[in-house]
């Protein structure tokens, strides 16, 4: 009969502790189920808070003073041109609609799961155009969820309003590819200085995980809060960056590590901040075309914080053999086959 009582009045005394920890905003960890008795979550279902609060077991509660109101995510699309510098198939050896079509389903559905745990964080998709079909044209738009907004922006490759400065590579038709992929380039940066907050620039041939987005989002509110800075996200774990020994500092996100890094391509989230600081060295990337192209990207990334995630978001669909594509420890052929048109 002991027992019994003594069951019972743990069972109050907990009930009644929960309570007080309920007025005075702390949590509790049930280490013998994982579960937040405070709020009645699971931690299978993640506690961080958008906006309020970031928590990784082990490691506690971070409170966000950097809160994301909202992201505009920027595509550049081409789907006449394979591979603008080589004359390459890209890995699976599918026309390049194929991963402009598989890119834009991916980002769509990665920001309906992001919409799921940030519900009132404002989206925009920005489709910047040059060379497609008519008809790809109409069906990228299909892929966009009507509580989006997305906007369609063409461009004219014979009617450029200025003309990007590329290197000499004995290629007319590389140069040219070079050229009109310069010049969405620079639409997109332009663009970028009107949006709200965050500004993801893609390429269109970014494959996502459902949940790139949502694990991007509370990143960088996460590092944003605990560095007191703006910074640079990646969605990639790019290859080449292995072939190189340098230091980097290893981060906890939400449910992802990150590395800090020095270098990246041209498919890289921040915020608006971060371009009108860094806008002229930007502008002038889009203009006068360097080797290697984003030198002036690594320049700005030498004075602001540049992570990528462990493992990778996204998966680039480039050549097999090429080093800047395919990253380690992530399951390709799968991530492809979940977008099949």
């Amino acid at each position: 009969m002991r027992e019994i009582k003594t069951s019972k009045k743990t069972g109050v005394f907990k009930k009644i502790f929960i309570k007080i920890c309920r007025l005075l905003g702390y949590e509790l960890v049930d280490q013998s189920t994982l579960e937040f008795p405070v709020s009645n979550k699971k931690f299978s279902n993640g506690y961080s808070i958008p906006g309020k609060k970031s928590f990784s077991l082990g490691s506690g509660e971070i409170l966000i003073t950097r809160k994301v109101e909202g992201i505009d995510i920027i595509i550049k699309t081409c789907t006449s041109v394979q591979l603008v510098s080589q004359n390459k198939k890209r890995i699976f050896e599918r026309e390049k609609h194929e991963y402009t079509f598989r890119t834009i389903k991916s980002l769509s559905r990665s920001a309906e799961e992001l919409k799921k745990k940030f519900p009132n964080i404002f989206i925009q998709f920005t489709i910047i155009d040059i060379g497609s079909s008519q008809s790809d044209v109409d069906k990228i738009l299909t892929f966009f969820s009507k509580e989006f907004k997305t906007k369609l922006i063409s461009l004219n490759p014979n009617k450029l309003k200025f003309s990007p400065k590329t290197i000499n590579k004995n290629n007319k038709e590389i140069e040219n590819n070079m050229s009109t992929t310069m010049a969405t380039i620079h639409e997109s940066f332009n663009i970028a200085k009107s949006c709200k907050d965050l500004v993801y620039f893609v390429e269109d041939d970014y494959i996502h995980k459902p949940e790139a987005l949502t694990e991007m989002i509370f990143s960088y509110e996460k590092f944003s809060s605990v560095f007191q800075k703006e910074l640079i996200l990646l969605s990639t774990d790019y290859p080449y960056l292995y072939k190189k020994l340098e230091n980097s500092n290893i981060v906890l996100g939400e449910n992802y590590h990150w590395r800090t890094v020095k270098e990246s391509l041209l498919t890289f989230m921040t915020s608006k901040m971060i371009i009108e600081k860094h806008f002229d060295k930007l502008i002038d990337m889009s203009t006068n075309e360097s080797n290697p192209f984003e030198k002036n990207l690594h320049e700005i990334y030498e004075k602001e914080m540049c992570l990528s995630p462990l493992p990778s978001l996204s998966m680039h669909c480039t050549n097999i053999n090429s080093v800047f594509g395919l990253s380690p420890n992530l399951n390709l052929k799968k991530l492809w086959d979940d977008y099949e048109n």
